[in-house]
């Protein structure tokens, strides 16, 4: 049978980075804090039905309900009122979290077209990691019937590593399909 994601951490992952990066207390050792869903929805002020369908596809994503962004400000340019509903995020912690991130890895990114790999130059110096999905048809939840328009979203990955290098190893060792360009 195969291993879960958090099972490969405490077993491959935790002991590769010890003897990678010399740590002497456990720890020291890097590990991912949180993952966190957001998008943005600046035509939902106008349209209450995008805001819903939004809301739906992140609960099937993610198996958490998201939190919705109001506006802080109001700006007349975009024509948005304080407290209108600006964007939705979800944060994902624990044993969602890496449910999250294997479905990530294994079955989502795969369905890209023309996938070669995510990008190593969106690790942001400290190591944390920023991913633009384009088209939320990658993830099986989201049925092609049931989407009125593609939108993406963004994935922020955020690790307690200092340095990039470190973020790198960490979700390389998880099975981030990095392309080494």
């Amino acid at each position: 049978m195969n291993k879960s994601l958090k099972e490969i951490y405490y077993q491959d992952v935790i002991p590769g980075l010890i003897e990678q990066f010399n740590y002497t207390n456990i720890h020291q050792v890097l590990k991912i804090t949180k993952i966190t869903l957001n998008r943005g929805l600046g035509e939902a002020s106008k349209n209450n039905k995008i805001l819903e369908a939004s809301i739906k596809e992140f609960e099937l994503i993610s198996g958490q309900h998201p939190l919705i962004n109001k506006a802080r400000k109001s700006v007349a340019g975009f024509k948005i009122r304080e407290g209108m509903p600006v964007g939705i995020s979800v944060t994902l912690r624990k044993k969602l979290m890496y449910t999250f991130l294997e479905k990530l890895i294994h079955l989502s990114l795969p369905r890209i077209r023309d996938f070669r790999g995510v990008s190593v130059k969106s690790f942001d110096g400290r190591g944390n990691y920023n991913l633009g999905i384009k088209e939320q048809l990658i993830f099986p939840e989201i049925e092609y019937d049931q989407v009125d328009q593609v939108r993406g979203l963004d994935i922020s990955i955020t690790t307690t590593a200092k340095t990039q290098q470190e973020g790198i190893a960490l979700l390389r060792a998880l099975g981030m399909p990095f392309n080494d360009n």
